[in-house]
């Protein structure tokens, strides 16, 4: 089986634009979630998110207007957006440039999202409903479908390999991402771009999620406190919206190249829980076997790996069932593993969270550093794992293991190592 290995990396987020920027942010226990300022809350109960800063990309911030021409803004909903910076960023870091017809069909290209336009088709809902559906824009549809964040970026680019999206709510972008580096692995590909994006902080995305109580609403006045994932006042996570992508090449196409290798993908794993559409299992099963095979799949024991980003989505329910699931799996070793949530500082991206986090998992095998969980002041429950409380911590990090877990009971882990 072919070897693959991370090349680029591109990411728009909460923290910020760029790489280099967000995790120095992230390391420095930096919170990108603030009130919500871009629409009127009044009638919600949750009243923060973590958005993506505006300003200029000299300012690791987002002027979409540097990333796509005003002209082509509209045809895209915001998702898509923040795809395409993030995209931009990965394949420009990658410095991977097809010459060749037979180069251009060895890439391809697997962004995937969550929810997709949401934002989009509730705007033109309210035209139809308006009697103005004579007056939609002809670009309606592609604007909010979730595999045309893949199809503009293989336009801009000419990438004409596999072209594809996946959609498995919060698991998306882990799923992305492994199954990318399978199309490589089995030889469909040399080169994938991919990853996750996601664009709810509207206000029917966060009324959604008020409906159904998923969202925290204790800290509206302390915004930056309220992601708080394993701390007894936890009560529901945060939204957050942005992008990661990431480019994925077959380990002999990028030596020969001479690329910069950031890691390599070296496990993947996945499982359903059979269960309830939104609350995992007791003991949460499904996200043990995912673990268990990402392990299984790259030939991996608990004593080999020394970093695992969590899904912690600072839920009730959902963060102390992953702890007992991560004990369950390491057993003696997971006194030595540091296990953080870094969704403390960027909220919940939804379909982008597997994608973003996946670059704080290869960030932290490149700088030999475990991200911090911001807001853990006490714990709900005690375990011998290391959490990463408010600070980060320098230790070494040959290996790291990465979550995201989705409703409908799909989970997806993937593994990095250094390469």
């Amino acid at each position: 089986m072919r070897r693959v290995v991370v090349t680029g990396m591109g990411i728009a987020c909460p923290l910020g634009v760029g790489v280099e920027h967000v995790w120095r942010r992230l390391i420095n226990a930096e919170s990108g979630i603030t009130a919500i300022q871009s629409f009127d809350t009044k009638d919600l109960t949750c009243k923060v998110a973590g958005q993506v800063p505006v300003g200029s990309m000299a300012e690791g911030k987002l002027d979409i207007a540097e990333w796509i021409p005003v002209k082509d803004q509209k045809k895209m909903d915001r998702f898509i957006h923040l795809a395409m910076v993030a995209g931009a960023q990965a394949v420009e870091d990658s410095g991977w440039v097809p010459e060749t017809e037979e180069d251009r069909c060895a890439t391809g290209v697997m962004i995937g999202s969550g929810i997709g336009g949401l934002e989009t088709i509730y705007e033109a809902s309210i035209q139809v409903f308006q009697g103005k559906a004579r007056r939609l824009s002809p670009f309606f549809i592609p604007s909010a479908l979730v595999n045309l964040a893949s199809g503009h970026l293989s336009i801009r680019y000419g990438f004409k390999g596999p072209n594809h999206a996946v959609v498995t709510a919060c698991a998306t972008g882990v799923h992305a991402i492994g199954d990318a580096s399978r199309l490589i692995m089995l030889g469909d590909a040399d080169v994938m771009v991919a990853g996750g994006a996601e664009a709810t902080v509207c206000e029917i995305g966060i009324a959604g999620f008020c409906a159904s109580r998923a969202l925290s609403t204790a800290f509206n006045d302390r915004p930056s406190e309220a992601s708080r994932p394993w701390d007894k006042d936890r009560d529901g996570f945060v939204m957050g919206e942005g992008s990661g992508v990431l480019v994925l090449e077959e380990y002999e196409h990028a030596r020969k190249r001479g690329a910069k290798i950031y890691a390599e993908v070296a496990g993947y794993g996945m499982s359903g829980d059979a269960f309830h559409i939104t609350a995992p299992a007791e003991g949460h099963d499904g996200a043990f076997r995912s673990m268990r095979n990402a392990m299984r799949n790259g030939g991996f024991g608990p004593d080999d790996i020394q970093y695992v980003n969590a899904h912690g989505t600072s839920t009730p329910l959902g963060d102390d069932l992953e702890l007992e699931a991560v004990e369950r799996l390491f057993g003696s070793s997971a006194s030595k593993i540091a296990m953080s949530s870094t969704k403390s500082a960027t909220g919940h991206l939804l379909g982008a969270a597997g994608a973003i986090e996946a670059i704080f998992s290869i960030l932290a095998v490149r700088d030999n550093v475990a991200p911090p969980t911001l807001n853990l002041d006490q714990p709900s429950r005690e375990s011998v794992i290391n959490r990463v409380a408010k600070t980060a911590q320098e230790r070494r990090i040959d290996v790291a293991l990465s979550n995201s877990f989705g409703f409908g009971g799909t989970n997806a882990s993937v593994i990095f190592r250094a390469a």
